[in-house]
């Protein structure tokens, strides 16, 4: 194990953003062959960063907003797979699609860096 312990910094109030929500969804397919989807909202705190923010992207078509953050918690978030799509992270407003976990269980007390990509593109 790692001696590094971030968890004090996750913990801390002045950094800790509350309120957070992840809708979690379970996937199944049916004897009929069709996928049901079962979500669930599951209130969480994090360490939000901005990522790259928000860009305007120009192309031939038109101008789209993109944007993506980063979410360092101890919740273990997930980026699809193993009867799960990808969790999707409500925070200040706005959605985000969990794009990429990086586990971090090996640093102190662990936790996990999540890539968050917003959604819907707007533009």
């Amino acid at each position: 194990m790692a001696l590094l312990d971030v968890t004090d910094v996750l913990l801390d109030p002045d950094f800790m953003n509350t309120g957070l929500v992840c809708e979690r969804t379970a996937q199944v397919v049916g004897s009929d062959g069709i996928a049901v989807n079962t979500p669930s909202f599951v209130p969480f705190s994090a360490v939000v960063t901005n990522d790259s923010g928000d860009i305007l992207e120009r192309i031939a078509t038109g101008e789209r907003i993109k944007g993506n953050i980063t979410v360092h918690t101890q919740f273990v978030l997930n980026d699809g797979g193993a009867g799960y799509t990808a969790d999707v992270v409500q925070w200040r407003g706005r959605r985000y699609t969990v794009s990429n976990v990086s586990d971090y269980s090996h640093f102190g007390r662990g936790f996990v860096a999540a890539s968050c990509d917003l959604i819907p593109l707007a533009g």
